[in-house]
């Protein structure tokens, strides 16, 4: 692995790795894949010294949770050695660290894959990817990156900004002298279970999906707005209905 002297040394008393280098052009030299799980900003800055050190046989990939910006610098960067694949596991935590890591945390999540170009797929690199994806209970999802993140700024990036929005406005309100916290009920907590994650890792997010979680802020404004003028009448029960109508579709969804 490859992090800051003090992560290593927690990840390699707990075993979860079995070397630990501070340098990345080192950590990935004859290595057969490498896997690159930093804030995108930091994706988008270590791909041109990865190129260079990585083995010409490797396969590079990411966990980045947006895409297009990544697979546009890595088009412009690799060729086919080492391969580059675009990749996004939808399964994560609110909170991150070695003390945060779960070995069942991709099981039965999507794992979103982009490959640069189609014909990749076919390379035994990648299908030795997808097996290890398989493998750790997670289910491979081909997809252009452009839709990738135009989908993710409704069902990840949104939510987000809705749970530390939620929280920030209520924390406004006056938590101790007109809302007391002893009263705040399960969906209360339930939404602003995001709010616990670390604004180091989504400024890059927002960053570098702005006009995507723009589309998706103004839409959920909209809605609202609507949902405002006929809290007095029964259109309201319209998105009561439509609402509990995709949620059974997303029940569905497997």
């Amino acid at each position: 692995g490859c992090d800051k002297p003090e992560v290593l040394d927690r990840a390699l008393g707990a075993g979860m790795i079995d070397e630990g280098f501070a340098d990345p052009r080192a950590a990935v030299g004859g290595a057969d894949l490498v896997i690159l799980a930093t804030p995108v900003g930091v994706i988008l800055d270590l791909l041109t010294q990865i190129k260079q050190a990585a083995d010409s046989r490797a396969l590079v990939t990411d966990v980045g949770s947006t895409k297009r910006l990544i697979c546009q610098r890595a088009r412009e960067i690799f060729g086919e050695e080492p391969l580059f694949l675009g990749g996004h596991p939808l399964a994560g935590k609110e909170r991150s660290g070695v003390e945060n890591a779960s070995a069942t945390l991709f099981e039965h999540a999507r794992y979103v894959l982009t490959p640069l170009l189609p014909n990749h797929l076919e390379d035994e690199r990648v299908k030795a990817f997808w097996g290890l994806v398989e493998a750790v209970g997670a289910r491979p999802f081909v997809t252009e990156a452009s839709t990738h993140d135009r989908a993710v700024a409704f069902f990840s990036h949104l939510p987000q900004l809705v749970s530390s929005g939620l929280a920030s406005m209520t924390s406004d309100q006056g938590v101790e002298e007109f809302l007391p916290l002893d009263l705040a009920a399960s969906g209360f907590r339930d939404v602003t279970r995001l709010a616990e994650s670390p604004y180091g890792v989504w400024r890059d997010i927002c960053l570098t999906n702005i006009e995507n979680i723009q589309a998706a802020l103004e839409a959920l404004i909209d809605k609202l707005e609507d949902m405002k003028l006929h809290l007095s009448d029964r259109e309201l029960e319209r998105d009561f209905i439509k609402g509990f109508k995709l949620r059974e579709k997303l029940r569905q969804v497997k």
